[in-house]
């Protein structure tokens, strides 16, 4: 069963064609991942599919509903979750009300609740505390949740991300390079951690450089270069077809690798 499509997708710029016809399909269940050199479109792709960005043509499709001209709120109550290449956090308050900004789509008492105190609020405020502090367990910060998230170490902050979008309990988690900048021992923790997603039954699509990271964790890979997509499939796949060692490699140095393994 296919959770996302995208059909000719594509994003063009002036002089520019960012992402171009991708057709994509990412399956329920399991780790997705997305990759290509720099400058590929992998991050405009990530764009286009969470709604921050508007394609040029084309269509994405969520559990069958074209949701291609949705705003990005809408596609989150839909169960899409994201975090960002960037770390983007709020530093002065603390790491259970990080996560608790990421619960707006869910919530539904208008202000007169909020300011009148209504017990619908109350029983409101009681669930999205607990799903946020169920996520901060998930992703092993729930004896941090009072500090100031400023406070945490680099890697805390990318699972504290992590955290804030699977508080609403997403079917789909947009991973943009969820291991940059991470030392060896915080990859193979977060690789744990993205399995565990998984496992729970949250389907993952990731973006991300580190190809030991992405090899020894997802169940199939989509290559892009240049925005369009030239290959799909498997790890090992992946590993041997010549047009993805091309396309990080150049043509130049994959075609003397070629020759002397010839």
């Amino acid at each position: 069963m296919t959770l996302l499509t995208t059909a000719m997708l594509t994003r063009r710029y002036t002089g520019l064609v960012a992402v171009d016809a991708v057709d994509l399909r990412v399956p329920v269940g399991g780790v997705h991942a997305v990759i290509g050199p720099n400058g590929a479109g992998k991050t405009t792709l990530f764009n286009l599919i969470s709604g921050l960005v508007v394609p040029t043509s084309g269509t994405i499709s969520f559990d069958g509903r074209n949701i291609t001209r949705l705003p990005p709120y809408r596609r989150a109550a839909l169960g899409i979750g994201r975090t960002f290449q960037n770390i983007r956090i709020f530093s002065e308050m603390s790491v259970l009300e990080n996560v608790l900004t990421g619960l707006h789509a869910k919530l539904h008492v208008g202000l007169a609740g909020v300011a009148c105190r209504l017990p619908a609020f109350h029983a409101e405020e009681r669930h999205a505390v607990g799903a946020a502090r169920a996520a901060l367990s998930l992703v092993g910060l729930s004896d941090r949740a009072d500090r100031q998230a400023q406070s945490l170490a680099y890697g805390d902050q990318r699972r504290l991300e992590i955290a804030r979008a699977m508080a609403q309990s997403p079917r789909l988690l947009l991973l943009d390079e969820p291991a940059a900048g991470m030392n060896p021992a915080e990859t193979a923790a977060l690789a744990a951690l993205v399995r565990r997603i998984a496992d729970g039954g949250t389907t993952v699509l990731l973006v991300e450089h580190d190809m030991g990271f992405v090899m020894s964790l997802c169940d199939s890979i989509t290559v892009l270069n240049f925005g369009r997509k030239i290959f799909e499939g498997a790890p090992s796949a992946v590993r041997a077809e010549p047009a993805v060692v091309e396309a990080y490699l150049g043509a130049r140095l994959a075609a003397k690798l070629r020759a002397n393994h010839g």
